[in-house]
């Protein structure tokens, strides 16, 4: 393996893992960033870690000030809104593609995923790998970067008020059809089916956010 490969592979690594801090919550917004913490939490090198923070502030989660430092963006629930208008417009086309494009080996992996909903477990670690799931299988990388990113927006605020979301459950069961139509290639209802579980999923978070 190249020094190059390993080096990016170590900035993925430290990408993966500092983001997983920010949208946890475990690095709260507006927290300081110390690099030389980050380090030594993820045993790896300046390098990759810097990569990783100049990705994480090209995707709006960290943020740098000459002379100041960098630190992680701060929540505006206010966002929320316009994250979601994106969402709406680009959900339902990659569940059109999905069910167009998918390879069987990814029907499968879809039908697989559909057979988890309902067993209980981290909810929102099964309702991310759906979606980024159906992002890959409708197989237009641009589309795929850019819904990667505005879901991991929109989680950080989720993950606000995640606790409070009672009818999470029932939003993360509305998969169940969605992968049912892309699995069976029903690319029109798949479109449908996506537009109403974003929608309904961020009224959910909406109204859980009024109150925090």
């Amino acid at each position: 393996m190249s020094n190059i490969s390993v080096v990016d592979l170590a900035a993925d690594r430290a990408y993966l893992a500092i983001r997983g801090l920010i949208v946890s919550l475990e690095l709260p917004p507006e927290a300081v960033i110390d690099e030389r913490a980050l380090m030594q939490r993820l045993a790896l090198g300046r390098t990759p870690v810097r990569e990783a923070l100049r990705r994480l502030a090209h995707e709006q989660l960290v943020e740098v000030f000459p002379r100041r430092g960098m630190f992680v963006s701060g929540v505006d629930v206010r966002d929320l809104a316009r994250i979601s208008e994106v969402r709406e417009a680009l959900e339902p086309e990659a569940a059109r593609l999905a069910a167009e494009r998918a390879t069987d080996g990814e029907r499968e992996q879809l039908a697989a995923l559909a057979e988890e909903i309902g067993g209980g477990g981290d909810l929102m670690g099964l309702d991310e790998r759906v979606h980024r799931a159906i992002y890959k299988a409708a197989h237009n990388d641009l589309m795929e970067k850019t819904l990667n990113e505005y879901y991991v927006l929109a989680l950080r605020i989720w993950m606000i008020a995640l606790d409070r979301a009672e009818d999470l459950e029932e939003a993360v069961e509305a998969h169940r059809d969605v992968l049912s139509t892309i699995v069976h290639g029903n690319g029109d209802d798949a479109a449908v089916l996506m537009r109403a579980h974003v929608q309904d999923f961020e009224q959910a978070m909406r109204r859980v956010l009024v109150t925090v």
